[in-house]
């Protein structure tokens, strides 16, 4: 029988996780009102990323001061690698070149990619089910990548497409890889250190984006949905998901990635940035399906909290 306070940080943690993901879900289309045309794609990742850094370096001199094991910061390193550097660059060169529903469903595959690395990482059994689930979920990201183009009401190109799936694998490795060291230390401290070192490999990428802004054009609209994009996806998503991996596992985190394409679908029509069309409908069925065999026993943790 799970005690009041385990309730109660499941609660937070399934909140956490669950907002985090509402906001990432807004951020597809309102992303593409500042890029590439207000700042380019690397630019504005040298911004969030840089921005963010700050952040927590700031709130790790109140909230968390620890020390880190020198083993510890080379997977930290690593984490920021996969969660910051290739994460965030395939994620906004790909929303940058396809359309935000396209990106919105490709994100979906993300908790196959985290069952397939929980198998060969962690040496996971995985049955028939997920299996067929896996090669579903997969079946749809192709056949959106193949034909999402030739049907989308946005721009959209496969490249753009492949870019995002990568991304979605990227960051399965990170929250495979990070989800140990929440045991161990503060999450403001783990994200300090992945943000910091972080900056410094988009750096290269991000600077010479940078100089090109033309920050006198910006309007209002445009500062808000840029503080939005720095502030609330990567700062608070970020920090959110990661309290959420103090109680739990990364395969529960990445159910959550569901709401993406709806919340994705609703912005963009909200924004008039895309429509559905068939293609959307027939690669999201194999997705969903694909994610509901994988993860049907992980869906039923999150039910009973």
């Amino acid at each position: 029988m799970p005690s009041r306070l385990s309730m109660k940080n499941n609660f937070k943690a399934h909140l956490s996780v669950l907002v985090a993901n509402i906001i990432y879900g807004a951020n597809y289309s309102i992303a593409k009102l500042v890029m590439p045309d207000f700042i380019p794609p690397f630019g504005f990742i040298l911004i969030r990323v840089s921005v963010s850094a700050m952040l927590f370096f700031i709130m790790s001199r109140f909230f968390a001061k620890e020390k880190v094991e020198a083993a510890d910061r080379k997977r930290l390193i690593l984490c920021a690698v996969f969660g910051i550097a290739t994460n965030q660059l395939l994620f906004f060169k790909g929303l940058s070149l396809t359309s935000p529903i396209n990106s919105g469903l490709i994100m979906v595959t993300n908790p196959l990619f985290v069952l397939i690395l929980s198998r060969i990482i962690l040496h996971e059994k995985m049955g028939w089910k997920r299996v067929v689930g896996i090669v579903s979920g997969i079946t749809g990201a192709i056949i959106l990548i193949v034909y999402g183009n030739r049907h989308s009401g946005s721009l959209s190109n496969p490249l753009g497409d492949l870019f995002i799936m990568l991304n979605s694998l990227s960051y399965a490795v990170y929250l495979v890889m990070i989800k140990p060291l929440m045991y161990k230390y503060h999450p403001v401290t783990i994200m300090k250190y992945v943000f910091v070192s972080g900056a410094f490999m988009v750096s290269p990428f991000g600077y010479t984006d940078f100089l090109h802004i033309n920050w006198s054009a910006f309007t209002g609209m445009i500062w808000a949905a840029t503080f939005f994009v720095v502030i609330g996806t990567t700062f608070f998503a970020y920090l959110f998901n990661t309290l959420a991996l103090r109680t739990l596992s990364p395969g529960v985190v990445s159910v959550y990635i569901y709401l993406q394409p709806v919340m994705a679908a609703a912005f963009a029509m909200l924004f008039g940035k895309d429509h559905p069309s068939i293609v959307h409908l027939v690669s999201a069925i194999f997705i969903f399906a694909g994610v509901y065999l994988t993860t049907s026993s992980l869906q039923a943790k999150v039910k009973m909290g």
